[in-house]
C-alpha cells in the first residue's frame, strides 16, 4: 500500500477530511455550550471539546455500515461517524426533528443508517452493546466491526471486563476505544485504581491492547485502521487507550478550573496540545492547506452550524399523543 507524505496510506485527503470533521465537531460544541449558558438548551450537555481527534480519526477508518456505540458525551462520535448536524441541534433542542425525535436529547442520540447504534448516560453502556452488535455481524456472516467508546470511568464497571472476556473468548471484531480524559466525573484516576494504566492492566485478558496519543489525529487513525483490518479479517478484539484531556466541565459550558480536581496550568497545557492546531499546522507545513483554504473551510461549517440551529430553532416540539408515554 502506498503511504503519502504524511505517513497515511493512500492520499493526504483523508488527513484534510479528518480536519474538517474536527472542525465541525468543534464548532457544533461550541454553539451547543453558547445555547446552554443561555439557557436556550435545558438539558445537561457533555461537551468533546478538546477530544476531537479521537471520534474523527477512529470513524475516519471505519465503514459506514460499521457499527459504533456511544457514551453520555456522543456529540463528537454522532458526527464523526455520519449523523446529521441539523438533527443533532434539534435533537439538543427538543425537536421532533432531532436523532431521536425530541424525546432523548443530549446524551441519547442515534442515527443507524450510518451504523450509529446510540448513545446513553449509563456508564459502561456502549461496551455489551456494542459487544452484542459483533456477534451478530459474525453469526449473520457480515464482515462489519463494531467500535465502543468508552471513558476511562468505564473501566471501574464490572460490565467492562466480563465484555472484553466474551469478546476474547468468541474472537469477535470489536474495538473497544478508551478515550481515557483521566478523570471519572470529578475523580482522577489515580485515587480510582491501584493500576491507572488500563492498557496494562488487561494483559491478562489476552486482548492487543496499546496507547496511543488522544490529542494526534494522524496516531489515532492510523492505530485504528490497524485494529479495524485486523479485527475485520478474524484477529479478534483490540483495545485503544487515547490518551486525552477535555477543555471544559465534565458537564455543562463551563471550565472547572482550580476547583479541586483539575488545576488551570494541566488545562492550559493540554489547550496547546489543540488536535485541530496540530493537524492544521501539518497539512500546512506540507502544502496541503494553505491558511487561505483553512479560513474557507472554517466559513463553510460556521455557516453550516447557523443553518443547523436556525433549522432546530424552526422545528416543532414532538405532540404528547406521538409519546406512548405520554398517554
Amino acid at each position: 500500500m502506498e503511504t503519502s507524505r504524511t505517513g497515511v496510506p493512500g492520499n493526504s485527503d483523508v488527513l484534510l477530511k479528518i480536519l474538517i470533521s474536527m472542525m465541525r465537531v468543534r464548532e457544533s460544541e461550541l454553539a451547543i455550550a453558547e445555547m446552554s449558558s443561555k439557557g436556550e438548551v435545558i438539558c445537561p450537555v457533555h461537551l468533546y471539546v478538546g477530544q476531537e481527534a479521537i471520534a474523527c480519526g477512529v470513524c475516519a477508518a471505519l465503514n459506514t455500515d460499521d457499527f459504533t456505540v456511544s457514551t453520555h458525551r456522543s456529540h463528537g462520535h454522532f458526527l464523526a461517524k455520519g449523523g446529521g448536524m441539523r438533527s443533532l441541534f434539534a435533537e439538543v433542542l427538543g425537536k421532533r426533528t432531532g436523532a431521536s425525535s425530541g424525546y432523548g436529547g443530549s446524551m441519547h442520540l442515534t442515527a443507524p443508517a450510518v451504523g450509529f447504534l446510540g448513545s446513553s448516560a449509563i456508564v459502561a453502556g456502549s461496551i455489551p452493546i456494542a459487544v452484542g452488535a459483533a456477534l451478530a455481524a459474525r453469526q449473520l456472516g457480515q464482515a462489519r466491526v463494531s467500535v465502543a467508546f468508552f471513558g476511562d470511568g468505564a473501566t471501574d464497571e464490572g460490565v467492562f471486563y466480563e465484555s472484553v472476556n466474551l469478546a476474547v473468548l468468541y474472537k469477535l471484531p470489536v474495538i473497544f476505544i478508551c478515550e481515557n480524559n483521566r478523570f471519572s466525573t470529578h475523580m482522577p484516576d489515580y485515587l480510582r485504581q491501584g493500576n491507572p494504566d488500563i492498557t496494562a492492566r488487561l494483559q491478562g485478558f489476552k486482548i492487543i491492547g496499546s496507547q496511543v496519543d488522544g490529542n494526534d489525529p494522524v496516531a489515532v487513525y492510523l492505530a485504528a485502521l490497524d485494529r479495524v483490518e485486523a479485527a475485520r479479517n478474524g484477529s479478534g478484539p483490540v483495545l485503544l487507550e487515547c490518551l486525552t484531556y477535555r477543555w471544559l466541565a465534565h458537564v455543562g459550558p463551563t471550565v472547572d478550573e482550580d476547583v479541586g480536581y483539575r488545576r488551570k496550568v494541566d488545562i492550559e497545557y493540554w489547550r496547546s496540545r489543540c488536535p485541530i492546531v496540530f493537524l492544521r499546522r501539518k497539512l500546512e507545513a506540507e502544502s496541503v492547506l494553505d491558511a487561505s483554504g483553512f479560513e474557507a473551510i472554517e466559513r463553510t461549517i460556521k455557516r453550516e452550524v447557523q443553518e443547523s440551529i436556525d433549522f432546530a430553532r424552526s422545528s416543532e416540539y414532538p405532540a404528547v399523543e406521538d409519546n406512548e408515554w405520554g398517554r
